[in-house]
């Protein structure tokens, strides 16, 4: 599988998640394709962000201008998350892959401004690791 759609894939997961509540293991189950395999780095995207989302949560919510992070659109969330889990746990991935990836997503799967907002947000974030 393609890094792309593995994105995609944890990204639908991570929502589903959210959404439903339902366990990481069903929730990557459900969005696979039939004869579609999970691979290793889907399982790392999805464990390892669930595994640090309370850290990851207070990241990005230092970084929300006028916004609370409870009033995020659940996209917008499992997104961000998604991006911030790359940028800050996964070295082998460049900051600008993982943005660009996250705004694609938003594009794809949220509203009208979901891109900008993503991208305005990661923007913050990676100043912030680069202090």
């Amino acid at each position: 599988m393609k890094r792309r759609l593995a994105r995609e894939k944890a990204f639908q997961s991570l929502f589903q998640i959210e959404v439903s509540d339902i366990e990481p293991e069903a929730a990557i189950k459900h969005v696979l394709e039939e004869g579609e395999r999970e691979d290793e780095f889907l399982h790392n995207l999805v464990y390892g962000t669930i595994e640090h989302k309370k850290e990851i949560d207070e990241l990005i919510s230092s970084h929300l201008e006028n916004w609370s992070f409870s009033r995020l659109a659940n996209v917008e969330k499992a997104v961000l998350r998604l991006a911030v889990y790359e940028m800050q746990f996964l070295d082998d991935i460049p900051v600008n892959v993982s943005m660009n990836e996250a705004i694609e997503l938003a594009k794809v799967f949220g509203g009208e401004e979901s891109g900008r907002f993503v991208n305005g947000v990661l923007v913050k974030v990676v100043q912030h690791f680069s202090k």
